[in-house]
Order: structure tokens, then sequence, then C-alpha cells
């Protein structure tokens, strides 16, 4: 008899069941005969060598020992995202090139040195992070507290990003559309996450997402700038997930905010069959 194909769906230790994604991904991929086990990425009981795959999927703890993280995923036999993908996204430097690739990307200001005295608001942020931990919103009469969260950064030696904070931000919100094995899924709408006046926001835990969350369906400008993007990452069309956050911007056209290729949550829940779909993406991988 044949054994069944094994795959680890990894997650960390604040979420050692895993996320909602990635439980419904387990119970899909029982169904299709896979053996699915949700193990914390860092546990060293883990013999990660027993996989025909691993998929990372909950890993939100790895920004603050981010080559620890992708030391583990190099040392995996097999990991999806591949670990090259992983190490090229999990640092906000990869949309330099993209905007060097044609895509149309938020306006960044790399490593400034001063606050802008030309943007009414602006956001401040570390190129590696996740759910908006050490990020900030920042406007008028905020100028101190501005500059204060910048010395900290850099003295910290983090890579800085300042950009403009976008107003559609708090009426459109964020469309983000995930790809499922190289095809188009599903699309949710986020709701702003960053307050005005609020200071430098995070995660108070390890939660999926701290915006509201709801289905939408992508407009034909969002899906082909997704696909533009994806066009523009070696391999992209062939990953096994991806998801494309874009922002209508000053003039409406969409613009690309983030692209999450590392462990981010697919809104599974709000897609019917996007779990049966996510399932036999990664069967067929195996």
């Amino acid at each position: 008899m044949t054994a069944s194909p094994l795959c680890a769906l990894a997650t960390c230790a604040h979420l050692p069941e895993g996320s909602d994604d990635a439980r419904m991904l387990a119970a899909a991929l029982t169904g299709l005969g896979v053996t699915a086990d949700i193990a914390v990425w860092d546990d060293p009981a883990v013999h990660w060598s027993r996989y025909d795959l691993v998929v990372v999927r909950s890993t939100w703890d790895y920004t603050d020992r981010r080559e620890e993280f992708l030391a583990w995923a190099e040392s995996l036999p097999r990991v999806l995202n591949p670990a090259d993908v992983l190490r090229w996204n999990t640092d906000k430097r990869y949309l330099r090139d993209l905007e060097a690739a044609g895509v149309p990307v938020v306006p960044t200001r790399w490593d400034p040195d001063a606050i802008p005295a030309d943007w009414p608001e602006y956001v401040l942020k570390p190129s590696v992070s996740s759910g908006s931990r050490d990020t900030a919103r920042w406007g008028p009469g905020e100028e101190d507290a501005a500059r204060a969260h910048l010395r900290e950064l850099r003295d910290a030696g983090r890579t800085v990003m300042l950009q403009p904070y976008l107003e559609a931000v708090d009426t459109a919100g964020e469309t983000a559309l995930v790809f499922l094995g190289g095809e188009y899924s599903h699309a949710a709408r986020k709701a702003r996450v960053l307050n005005p006046g609020a200071g430098v926001e995070g995660l108070a835990g390890l939660g999926e997402t701290r915006g509201k969350v709801t289905a939408t369906t992508a407009t034909d400008a969002e899906l082909d700038l997704a696909h533009r993007v994806l066009d523009a990452v070696p391999g992209g069309r062939d990953l096994l997930y991806a998801r494309v956050d874009l922002i209508p911007g000053p003039g409406g056209d969409p613009l690309l905010i983030e692209l999450e290729l590392t462990e981010p949550a697919l809104y599974l829940e709000h897609a019917p069959g996007g779990d049966a779909r996510f399932a036999k993406a990664v069967a067929a991988r195996l």
C-alpha cells in the first residue's frame, strides 16, 4: 500500500493550532487523501525531513528573527513558497525591484533623514515588519513624535520607509487579490488599520488582521495590475500562493502597497471554495 503524501503547514508558537486559513487548508487536504500536520516552525521536536512538502502559513513571529527563520526555510528539503522567494519577500525593499520593473507602487522614500514637509499625512515603518508592527500614521501637529519614531528606527539599524498616507485607505480601503496555484482565486477588502493620532501601532497579539475584512470583486484594473506584479517576479505565475495588496492612488488608478508571498492571511473564510482550490494547488505540488 502506498502511503499518503505528508505535508506540514508551518505556524508559530503563539498559534500552535494554526490560523483559520491553515485549519481550513488542513481539513481540505485531508479530504484529498493528504496527511496535513500543523507544526511550529521553530519547534526543535519537529522532524521536518519526514515531510514531502512544507507550506509556510502563519509564521507571524519571524520578523524579530528573520535570519533564523530564513535559515530554517533554507534547510528544508522542500518548502513553498521557495526559500529564495521568502528571502526576497521578507524585506519590503522588494518594492524597489518592482518599481524598477515598471510596477506602479505607493511612493516611497527610503531611509529619509527627516520627516516630509510636502505630505500632510504620512506613514513611517521599517522594511522588515508584519501586522503593522512599529508602524505609525503621522500628521499635522505630530512632528516631534514622528521625528522620535524616525530616530528610533534608524538608531536600531532598520531600513526605514516613508510613504504618503493616501486618503483612499479611509474610504475604499485596500483590495487584496489572492492567487492560488498561479491562478486568481478571490479578493477581499481590508478596512483602515492605522488611525490618526494613535502613535506607533502594531498587533497586540498575532491575530490575522486588525482591520475589518469583507469579500469583494476585483476590478479589471486591479486584476491587470496584479498580473503585472506577478509577471515582474521570477516564477511569479508559478507560486503556490500570493496576495497582491492594492490601493487607489490620487487619480483613482490602483497602486501596489504590498506583495505578500511569505505568510499572508488568504481570507479563505471569505471565499467559497477557496480552501478546496488551495488544497488542490498543494496536492498538485505533491
